[in-house]
Parts: structure tokens; sequence; C-alpha cells
């Protein structure tokens, strides 16, 4: 399968303009004098679905043929991804069947299910979920859309950073979440085409630090089910395409841990009013402790996704 290029972002953008939100860019005086830096905050917890992730969900999903429609989609997904190809499918009137892991926020799976998606369970310390989609693709029929490794996927996601910098202009830098890869690949591809000399950094928690060490050595590396209250960033690897794509257009790879995490996302709740799960405020974690890099520097974050388990907060104000 050929590496997506910025094109394919352009080609994207065009093919879901009259069904993704273009969202807007926040900003705060008090995280510009805490960093020296003029930070914008896409706020793609603002997306439809709640993310990021309906970028790319629909550019895939609205490009299948008419056989393939009526026969239906899989994904595997521990929450974003799979309400955004349920909403996707709704929208375009496609079947789709969503393998998620049985500890997955219930406000994720729930949502999943009220945008008419089938929700297939699994243990994920027991199963492997990659083989459950295959398996229900071959027996059904069905389209298997990965979550992140896809070059539709990818094209999408690089929307975000394209809607970005076209707001507000050349950027020094953008810190972008990293799970799978989708989004930092993309978020590459859009920066080098539009800003170039823009430094591009991946973000990851730190107890799921695959993409850094792969970054690092330069070969892949994995991750078994890391512990984080970043549920969105708990892949076991990179993929096949986004692997390239990160070692090509990115700049670097780092990582924050939980505590570091939950202040910066309670930062953003109390004082932006801006509504972001864990895994999207990994970007913000990183761009606010790397202030004295980023001192003078115009730098984008991407807010990734908003959809928060409520019945967590509780346990992560104790931790705060």
């Amino acid at each position: 399968m050929n590496l997506p290029t910025y094109a394919d972002v352009e080609s994207a953008a065009k093919q879901i303009a009259a069904a993704a939100h273009k969202t807007p860019v926040a900003t705060s005086r008090s995280i510009d004098q805490e960093t020296g830096a003029h930070v914008f905050f896409k706020c793609e917890n603002l997306q439809r679905a709640g993310a990021f992730k309906f970028r790319g969900a629909y550019n895939a999903l609205s490009r299948l043929n008419p056989d393939e429609r009526s026969r239906g989609v899989v994904t595997f997904s521990s929450g974003n991804h799979a309400q955004a190809i349920a909403l996707a499918g709704q929208l375009l009137g496609i079947p789709r069947v969503i393998v998620m892991p049985s500890d997955a926020p219930s406000v994720k799976r729930l949502a999943t299910e009220g945008y008419g998606g089938e929700v297939v369970l699994y243990d994920r310390d027991r199963e492997d979920r990659e083989a459950i989609g295959r398996r229900l693709a071959t027996e059904r029929g069905l389209t298997l859309i990965p979550p992140y490794d896809h070059p539709h996927i990818i094209a999408g996601q690089g929307t975000a950073a394209r809607e970005l910098i076209d707001d507000v202009g050349a950027l020094d830098a953008i810190y972008c979440p990293c799970g799978g890869g989708g989004l930092l690949s993309g978020t590459g591809l859009a920066a080098g085409a539009l800003s170039p000399g823009c430094r591009v950094v991946g973000v990851e928690p730190a107890a799921g630090d695959d993409a850094a060490r792969s970054f690092r050595t330069k070969r892949l590396q994995t991750v078994n089910n890391p512990m984080t209250v970043a549920d969105g960033a708990r892949t076991p690897s990179l993929g096949s395409l986004t692997f390239p794509l990160v070692l090509q257009h990115v700049s670097d790879v780092v990582t924050v841990d939980d505590a570091a995490l939950l202040r910066t996302m309670f930062h953003l709740w109390e004082r932006m009013k801006l509504v972001v799960e864990p895994t999207g405020a990994l970007g913000a974690a990183a761009a606010i402790g790397a202030a004295a890099a980023i001192r003078g520097k115009r730098v984008g974050v991407i807010l990734s996704g908003g959809n928060v388990d409520l019945s967590l907060v509780g346990r992560w104000l104790a931790a705060r």
C-alpha cells in the first residue's frame, strides 16, 4: 500500500468538507505568559463525535464503492475511532461493526451504540482485537477500516493541521498526540507542505512510549496494554504506514506522565473552559512542559478529543 502524500490530505479536505466541523482555534493569555510563546489550540474536542477521528473515518467510508457500502465495515477501537466510524456509517447508510475492549470508557461505548454501531466486546488482556476484526471481516464479508494504519484515515486526520495553519498562518512547532500515529502522520504531511521548517512533535503517555522508542531506534517497538489515563493512546505500536511517515515528517516524539497530563487537562477545563479528555491534552502538556524550548515561538497544539468518562473524574481529582 502506497504512503499517502499531502495531495491526499488536500483531497480529503474536499471529501469531508460538507460533513466535518471546521473546528475553532483557541488561545490563552495565561498559557502564553507561562510559556513565553504564542500558543494556538486546535479544538478537535469540538469535532463531530467528539474527536479528530471523524475526519479520517468519513474520508475512508465515503470512498467505498457501492458493493463495499452495502456489505458494511468492521473496525477495532478503544473509543474515539469507534464513535467516528459509527457516526460516519450512520450518515452514509453503511452497516458497521466495532470491536471494542470490555474496559473501554462507558461514555465511548454508549455513544458508539447510540450512533447505531454494532459493538463486539473483547478482553484486551487475553484477546487480539486485530485478529477478531479480520475474522469478522472474513466471516461477514466486511471491509476492515483500521483506526490509524490506512491511507484515507491518515489523509483525513491531516486536515486538522491543514485547517490550523490555514487559520493562524505559519507555525514554528506543532505538538500532536500520538497513539497509532494516524493524526501525527497526517499532521506531519500538512505541516511539511504548508509551514516548511515547522517542528512536528508527537506526544504519547510515558507508560506507552513505543513511538518514542521507535523514533529513536528507527526500529518498530511495541508496548503491551500500557496502563495510563490516556486511554486513546493505549495502542501497541505505530503501523506499517504511520511508522515510515513519522520517521520522514516528524521532528521528535516525547512523553508525558499521567500526573502532568491530568494537571494540564484540568487547567484546560478550568481556565480555558475546554472539556478535553486525557489523551486530548497530551500535546498541551508537552508544550507547556517545554516552555524554555518554545519561548518566543508560534506553536500549534492539537486538542485531539473531548470524550471524557465522567465516572473517573473523582478518581482523577483525588490523584491530583
